[in-house]
């Protein structure tokens, strides 16, 4: 299975934050397994030790989250992650500015 494309679309400042918080959220993503699926909805985060990814998730009754799409092993984790992040910075890099 190869990651075919990825597409990142920033946070815009109409999304809403915790009053007196930082949002954390950078962007979203998509991503296009063997040009033939898609998984919408990932999200780069900016935390305590760097930029990460977070799968696709809904929120649940109980107020938890539960993943709605995720790798079934930490290697193909890792990859979503880096193609993800690197598409993300790449996207920094040509837009000249930050996401907020």
């Amino acid at each position: 299975m190869e990651i075919t494309e990825v597409k990142i679309f920033p946070r815009t400042e109409r999304e809403p934050v915790k009053e007196g918080e930082p949002s954390r959220l950078r962007a979203y993503a998509s991503i296009t397994f063997d040009s033939c699926f898609v998984v919408r909805g990932l999200k780069v985060i900016d935390g305590r030790n760097g930029l990460f990814v977070v799968m696709p998730s809904r929120k649940l009754n109980n107020g938890t989250f539960k993943d709605v799409a995720h790798p079934l092993n930490n290697e193909l984790r890792k990859t979503i992650e880096k193609k993800v992040l690197d598409e993300y910075k790449k996207f920094l890099g040509e837009s000249g500015t930050r996401a907020q």
